[in-house]
């Protein structure tokens, strides 16, 4: 037994035995073997009941009953005080002078001065009536006595006709009787009824009270059930929410002026009307509070009108101190506005001297029509925003006026433009060096073709030249010079392409010719001032600051409430904001925000087949290989195309514009001796000279027969 003894203690137990009934069992101590769980000390009883609270009040079952009490308590609480407030209004001159000091504080005081005449006039009959309360006990104690005689002799005369009728001298108290026990049965019905009465209206009184606090929502956001205190976004706008809006935009003067004006406001606002997809609203400011301030904060005014800094714009009106807001519905800016009319009418023309092009949409949903009738153009942008595709919109319009000429430039080489060939005399294409030597010649003969319209006898009419150069920022940028030392870009006198687009824009608008330019990400490199000055409509899409946008737009659009950084860069894509005379543009206001239609390759494919249909054979030019030797008779039957006949100053023209070194300085003596003595000679036709395409065909082919009769013999 001694081999299964565990000793629990150091010294060792003695060696005798002792008797199985005389062995005590001795509890391990708890240095020597641990608790066991079941054996744990029990947790204190306020422990245990506060992690039970803490449970129940993390339960959503009881922040819903929490939610509910709290809610409907509010109800009451809240209708209380608007029934109260109610009552103080009608009983006091409260209402009026919370008007005096929100027209003083707005700093209308011809306002202030109406509401204090209302207040007098007020205070006036309020003192009559008392007045004529103290004589109205004499005159109620008066009436009653007269109306208590009369009913009574009244019932005593028709007792008395009753009496006369029955025989009955008793019937003359018949009625009076009838009265007396008409008043006993008010009397019991009144006794009965006014015990629950008494009992019932305190509660229909707290009904009435609860009902007013629940249409008001007279409670906190937290309290109210889950669909309305999810989110504000969307909630139709009203004057109290623009005005909560502007006083925490944290301008102290304006919070203090609104917090004077009391409840009152929205005295600062004019009626709220529906623009478009959004709702319209002036608000004047009152003094010390600048609109630049307001300008500022628009983000914030956004939050606090529960929408998207997009979807608030804040622009300038005519009115002093006063700022209108446009507030869009929650999401409408995101969805699309549809297909150009370009698309949907296929017998839709232009017209470039009374016409207007169907770009897009405004803010408020209105058609947004742009005339381009003598007017430079200018659009800018971030790269990929929509640029391209907007000034390609207004160009396939204007393509559909068959009078409407088109050298067109592309310096991105992107195939953007492809389509214009046939509706364009010149089409380049190409992000290169060379490509923007040949834009930049191109654009000199605009000016070559200006300064001979400039020249012609007073009262010649001539047809619109549209000069167009996308991607404009890389001939500003080219490093390219001339053999005379003189670069290609640049933004000096000695630049060639600066130097044609500012002459083009001091003098062309007089001679329909126009230059239309479409550049991205606009610096003082890239978009010389006085250019980017000289263009009558200026546009922008999205921006990356501030100063980039006063380089697009003006300092006076940008300094009316113009943006275009603010716009929202990839997700506003065909968004510009305009400054131009040839847009409606609301009163008072520097610049418009257009939505454009979208009109992809595939559709600006078949808008331009369309306009190729309404001209009469146009031949596009690209740039002839200057390498190879010249051959004036093939050159000319190229320029010439499919047309019947051309002008020899238009001969003249192309051929200049297709090979500047050969033939930027023929005159009309040069072309008459490369054609002499080939049937080909100028003629005259409807009293100008012209050149014949047959003629020149002719030509060729007699040519080509000599040459093989040559070679045979």
């Amino acid at each position: 037994m001694t081999d299964n003894v565990v000793h629990l203690f150091k010294d060792p137990l003695p060696t005798t035995d002792p008797a199985p009934a005389q062995v005590t069992p001795i509890a391990p101590t708890p240095a020597a073997v641990p608790r066991q769980a079941s054996e744990a000390r029990p947790q204190p009883v306020w422990r245990r009941s506060g992690r039970a609270v803490a449970r129940a009040v993390r339960d959503e079952r009881t922040r819903t009953a929490a939610r509910v009490a709290v809610r409907h308590g509010s109800y009451v609480v809240g209708g209380t005080r608007i029934v109260a407030r109610r009552a103080w209004d009608g009983r006091t001159a409260a209402r009026y002078e919370r008007m005096i000091r929100a027209a003083e504080a707005a700093g209308n005081l011809e306002a202030a001065a109406e509401w204090e005449e209302r207040g007098r006039q007020y205070r006036a009959a309020r003192h009559q009536r008392r007045m004529e309360l103290l004589t109205s006990p004499e005159r109620v104690v008066k009436n009653a006595a007269y109306a208590a005689g009369g009913t009574v002799g009244g019932l005593l005369l028709l007792g008395v006709g009753l009496a006369a009728a029955t025989k009955q001298p008793g019937d003359v108290v018949t009625p009076l009787m009838a009265m007396v026990e008409f008043i006993e049965w008010l009397v019991v019905i009144v006794t009965v009824v006014w015990g629950p009465a008494v009992a019932v209206a305190p509660w229909l009184a707290l009904s009435g009270l609860w009902a007013l606090g629940r249409h008001q929502q007279a409670a906190p956001q937290w309290a109210l059930p889950a669909q309305q205190r999810s989110s504000d976004a969307g909630a139709p706008i009203t004057p109290s929410i623009v005005v909560t809006a502007l006083r925490d935009l944290g301008i102290a003067p304006l919070r203090k002026a609104i917090k004077e004006m009391g409840d009152a406001g929205a005295a600062m606002l004019s009626p709220i009307k529906i623009a478009g997809c959004g709702v319209e609203v002036d608000v004047t400011l009152p003094s010390g509070v600048s609109t630049q301030e307001v300008q500022g904060r628009r983000r914030k005014l956004a939050e606090n009108l529960a929408r998207h800094e997009h979807e608030v714009f804040i622009t300038i009106p005519q009115a002093a101190r006063t700022v209108r807001l446009w507030i869009a519905d929650s999401g409408a800016l995101d969805e699309p506005i549809g297909p150009s009319p370009l698309v949907l009418d296929a017998d839709l023309r232009a017209d470039y001297k009374k016409g207007k092009a169907p770009w897009g949409q405004d803010l408020r949903g209105d058609a947004a029509a742009l005339s381009l009738y003598q007017r430079h153009m200018l659009v800018t942008g971030l790269s990929n925003q929509g640029k391209t595709a907007a000034v390609r919109a207004l160009a396939l319009w204007l393509a559909l006026d068959p009078t409407v000429e088109f050298r067109v430039a592309d310096l991105k080489g992107a195939g953007d433009w492809a389509m214009f060939d046939g509706i364009a005399t010149v089409l380049i294409q190409g992000p290169t060096d060379d490509h923007v030597i040949q834009a930049t010649e191109m654009v000199e003969s605009g000016v070559s073709e200006m300064e001979r319209r400039l020249t012609a006898p007073p009262g010649t009419a001539f047809p619109p030249l549209i000069v167009l150069v996308d991607e404009a920022q890389v001939a500003f940028m080219c490093p390219a010079v001339d053999e005379d030392k003189r670069p290609y870009g640049g933004s000096k006198a000695t630049s060639r392409y600066f130097m044609a687009a500012r002459k083009i824009h001091n003098q062309g608008r007089a001679v329909n010719v126009l230059l239309w330019q479409g550049t991205q990400d606009p610096t003082d490199q890239n978009l010389p001032k006085l250019v980017r000055e000289g263009a009558h409509t200026r546009a922008s899409l999205a921006l990356g600051t501030e100063s980039q946008s006063r380089m697009a737009l003006g300092d006076k659009a940008v300094d009316g409430g113009a943006a275009p950084h603010l716009l929202r860069q990839g997700l506003d894509k065909g968004t510009l904001v305009v400054a131009s005379d040839g847009i409606a543009i609301p009163a008072g206001q520097a610049s418009i925000t257009v939505r454009t239609h979208y009109i992809d390759t595939e559709q600006a494919t078949e808008i331009a087949a369309r306009a190729r249909a309404l001209r009469d054979g146009v031949t596009t030019l690209t740039v002839l290989d200057t390498d190879e030797p010249t051959d004036p008779l093939t050159d000319i039957a190229h320029v010439i195309g499919t047309a019947p006949r051309v002008l020899t100053q238009d001969v003249l023209q192309r051929l200049a514009t297709a090979n500047p070194t050969a033939y930027g300085s023929w005159t009309h003596a040069d072309l008459k001796r490369v054609l002499e003595g080939t049937g080909a000679e100028p003629y005259k036709s409807d009293g100008r000279m012209v050149i014949s395409r047959d003629r020149i065909t002719r030509a060729l082919t007699n040519r080509s027969a000599e040459g093989s009769a040559s070679a045979a013999q």
